[in-house]
């Protein structure tokens, strides 16, 4: 499998190297900076579609796409098929290009409600609420899912069947269940497994942190597109790294010590820009800490950086450190 262009319904997308959606970390700044290093598709952090109906600001904030995100996808999460799709009708004039469904999140504040991954346990609501948003909206619907919710319950193939039946235009796997969170090894063959059940784009997801597993994931799968998740964490220029070894076969370096600093700058400056000094620096440090991890005495970095809630405070340890590496 090369590198090659993906149609989700009627949205041609340059590549098939995708940016999963991860809540506190897929924010426009981060968004456009993995878009920058040749990202095929981003994704909003996943949106609360009852957050939106009862007028939540920061719902509808997490919502907004820019012209220059495209092409992009709104993912929403919920249980109630109306209220899905009365949010999927306010997002059909909004400029995403996609709206995903949200099928796979296991955190307990989202499952003890019937929401995220708890849906893996009721494919009934699942279609009911796939056939809700498809049918009230213009735009390609999508549904990420997992694995099932746990080795007994493995209803990822049966889940594809369903989200296809009912108007899906593709589905993104994550072979991991809901109660591995994020341990242990994700399991391809679920990925190859939906792959062959379905006739609509499948997207792979799990455990892919450089080219070499980017490649592995397509040859074991079959997969029509990929979307890479904490390996992005600190790490914007794997788009580009994957990128260039699914076309040309050779494999790029790694980020220098100048190029991650001059990321974490940027990075910081488009943070602070969008929300603010205060909650951008507060936000800004977990990413600083994904840029600098494996790097000496990074520990002793980011403990200081925690305690930090300025910029130019911030750039003063980040510029000693850097000088003195």
């Amino acid at each position: 499998m090369k590198l090659r262009t993906v149609k989700i319904g009627n949205v041609n997308i340059d590549n098939n190297v995708f940016l999963a959606p991860m809540a506190g970390i897929t924010d426009r700044p981060f968004r456009l900076l993995c878009k920058e290093q040749g990202c095929g598709l981003v994704y909003t952090e996943m949106v609360s579609a009852k957050g939106i109906h009862y007028g939540d600001i920061k719902s509808h904030k997490l919502a907004e796409i820019n012209q220059d995100e495209r092409p992009a996808c709104v993912q929403i999460f919920g249980s109630e098929p109306d209220i899905m799709a009365e949010i999927a009708r306010n997002l059909d004039s909004s400029d995403a290009d996609l709206i995903d469904i949200n099928m796979g999140c296991p955190t307990p504040k989202i499952t003890k409600g019937g929401e995220g991954s708890a849906l893996m346990l009721d494919l009934e609501l699942a279609g009911k609420i796939v056939k809700a948003v498809s049918s009230a909206t213009n735009k390609p619907v999508t549904v990420k899912m997992r694995k099932g919710w746990d080795e007994s319950h493995i209803t990822a193939v049966e889940m594809a069947k369903i989200a296809e039946e009912n108007g899906a235009k593709a589905v993104a796997v994550h072979g991991r269940t809901r109660e591995q969170f994020y341990s242990g090894k994700a399991d391809w063959n679920i990925i190859a497994e939906v792959k062959k059940a379905v006739s609509i784009p499948v997207i792979g997801n799990g455990d892919v942190f450089n080219p070499h597993d980017a490649e592995r994931m397509f040859q074991h799968t079959g997969c029509d597109a990929i979307m890479i998740g904490r390996g992005t964490q600190g790490n914007p220029w794997i788009f580009r790294r994957v990128i260039h070894y699914l076309k040309i076969g050779e494999l790029l370096q790694e980020p220098s010590k100048s190029d991650k600093y001059e990321m974490i700058k940027r990075h910081l400056d488009m943070i602070v820009e969008e929300k603010g000094e205060y909650t951008g620096v507060k936000e800004m440090r977990k990413h600083i800490a994904w840029y600098i991890k494996g790097m000496y005495n990074s520990s002793c970095v980011k403990d200081q950086i925690f305690k930090l809630n300025s910029r130019s405070e911030i750039i003063k340890i980040l510029e000693g450190y850097f000088m003195s590496y």
